[in-house]
This record gives structure tokens, sequence and C-alpha cells, in this order.
């Protein structure tokens, strides 16, 4: 049962923000001191992603477990009152974030999501390591079909390998 009154339960629930929470400021943080520099919620693309790091072409949001209706995450409940009300707010929620990095997606960009029950203290070194990874990884790939002109598929190529026939190389190493 609430112990609140329901002014008192509005007031609290109108208090959350949803730019600068600490999710989100221990994501930046982090990402800033490995050397990652991105803008905040740009307003151009859309959902307002909480990062955008346009030299990796990816986007992370910073989803609370709550608020996005994160599945099968013990942080998740439905409030047991007024539950019609934050089923289908949660629901929204849902479907708009699918929408929005639908839309990403198509514009060519990367989304990633970062989940608040990932930052808890046990796992958070483990899920932000990952995550300075993946943009690493991204931006190798991409470097990599630019300048190379190789195909996303991984053929068993280094980046520094040439796709020419070996006699083709020693021929050209001796003119």
């Amino acid at each position: 049962m609430d112990t609140l009154t329901n002014e008192q339960r509005h007031r609290c629930m109108t208090a959350i923000h949803g730019k600068d929470t600490k999710p989100e400021i221990l994501v930046r943080k982090f990402l800033f001191s490995r050397g990652f520099r991105y803008r905040l919620n740009h307003p151009r693309l859309p959902g307002h992603p909480d990062l955008v790091l346009r030299k990796y072409r990816t986007v992370i949001f910073v989803n609370g477990c709550f608020w996005h209706g994160h599945e099968n995450c013990k942080y998740f409940r439905l409030p047991k009152t007024n539950i019609d009300f934050w089923q289908k707010k949660i629901e929204r929620n849902q479907e708009r974030d699918k929408k929005e990095q639908c839309q990403l997606a198509a514009m060519g960009w990367h989304c990633i999501t970062v989940w608040e029950c990932q930052l808890k203290p046990e796992i958070r070194m483990q899920t932000l390591e990952s995550l300075a990874y993946t943009l690493n990884h991204i931006f190798l790939e991409d470097r990599k079909v630019k300048a190379y002109g190789m195909p996303e598929s991984d053929d068993g190529l280094m980046a520094a390998e040439s796709r020419l026939p070996y006699e083709k190389i020693e021929n050209a190493k001796h003119v």
C-alpha cells in the first residue's frame, strides 16, 4: 500500500527528471574519461538521444528500467495503484522507443541502449567497458568499409591486407 497521499505522490513523480539522471551522468563521465566526445539530447534526431557520438555514427539511450518497461528486470514492476494508467504509459514509451530507434537506423545511426540495472555497482564497469569496446569496434568497422571499400561481412582479411593477388603485390613492390 502506498504510504503517501495522492498529492505527495504526484509531487514525487513530477520531480523526476528526464535529463541529467544519475545513470546518464555515470555513462557520460566514463565515456569522457576514455576520450569519447558527444553531444547531449540532439534536437534534430528522433527521440533526442541522451548521447550522440557523431564520429561513431552512434546514439546512446540511457533508459530507466521502470519508465521504459525493462522486461525480465527485477527493478521493473508496475505500481499497485492506477495499474491501467501505468501499463498504458509504459507501453507507449516502449512503442515510441522502438519507432525512434527504427527511424535512427534508417538514417544510418547505430543505436545502443544502456539500462539502469546494468549500471548497478556490481556490474557497472563490465557494462561500461563493453560500451567502450562496442564503440571502438563500430568506429573501426566503419573506417574499414570507407577506406578499403571492404564489404561488411568478415572474410578473414585484416584491415591492412590487400585484396590483390600476391603476384600483383610483389610486382608493384619492384616498380
